[in-house]
């Protein structure tokens, strides 16, 4: 007998799917658990669109059903269900003044020290790039004694962050010294493209890492943490404890840098402000 349930994929896409409000309150919780993002009821039509394609390619009619497989098969189908929900917007250089910060930073470093530095929401990549670029800048150097950790939660977006491939469009408010220094020019099937230089790339590591995980496996001090635009995404509590986690991975004189419209005066006994968006480690979280 045929199975009727699952309607055709071009019925599914005239009718739409079934998508209640119990359905949106669940992907809340389910997203919320899992990568500590706190949906907004305005953000209703954005979760329909991006789970829409996930329900699309295994064949689900409704969202409950797709919600009960991604609980089921947690190892099929939950990390396709966070990138889903994860939001990646990024540029090279963006809010300028803290790579200046960085930068003065970088150049205090004492002769012979290795530096650290963290990109804690790496997302496409143009923010360890531009991390890298601003290291070999204030060192005059290729080869900078600089360490970059490049970490996220999405691992699509990693996978393209550490290709470092990117439309040349994105690279259009750059310098043109920058342009010629730091990215490679695709040609022929390439055409169109850039990508970051070799000796660019042997600066970053890039990793999978939720900000949510009870310890993030890090020894290492870090002169530099950047963290930026991703605890818009989290709530009091949650911005709270991942605070209570970094604070102590910051080097002393380490800085924490926030994303502009993020501010944490709800856990001054872990961070203190020191600069626009730069908040530095009290004593009392080391």
């Amino acid at each position: 007998m045929a199975d009727h349930s699952r309607p055709r994929a071009a019925e599914r896409e005239a009718i739409g799917f079934e998508f209640t409000d119990r359905d949106f309150r669940r992907v809340c919780r389910m997203i919320y658990a899992r990568a500590g993002i706190h949906l907004a009821e305005h953000k209703r039509d954005m979760v329909y669109s991006r789970l829409s394609r996930r329900l699309r390619t295994h064949g689900f009619a409704r969202f409950c059903d797709y919600l009960d497989f991604v609980e089921a098969e947690p190892a099929a189908e939950e990390q396709a269900f966070i990138n889903a929900l994860t939001t990646n917007l990024t540029a090279f250089f963006r809010e300028a003044h803290h790579f200046d910060a960085l930068r003065d930073q970088l150049r205090a470093v004492p002769r012979g020290a290795v530096v650290d530095i963290w990109c804690c929401a790496a997302s496409t990549g143009e923010e360890p790039w531009s991390l890298a670029i601003t290291a070999c800048e204030a060192f005059a150097s290729d080869t900078p004694p600089v360490r970059i950790l490049a970490t996220d939660i999405d691992t699509n977006a990693l996978a393209g962050a550490a290709r470092g491939e990117y439309g040349i469009e994105r690279i259009t408010d750059l310098s043109a010294e920058r342009k010629r220094r730091f990215f490679l020019r695709g040609s022929g099937p390439n055409e169109g493209l850039v990508k970051v230089k070799p000796f660019l790339q042997r600066l970053v590591e890039f990793r999978q890492l939720n900000l949510l995980a009870p310890d993030y496996g890090l020894r290492q001090q870090f002169l530099a943490v950047f963290c930026r635009n991703v605890m818009i995404y989290f709530d009091k509590p949650t911005q709270y404890e991942v605070l209570r986690k970094v604070a102590p991975l910051l080097a002393p004189g380490g800085r924490f840098y926030a994303g502009h419209s993020e501010s944490f005066a709800h856990a001054l006994d872990l961070v203190q402000p020191c600069g626009r968006t730069i908040y530095r480690a009290t004593r009392e979280a080391r």
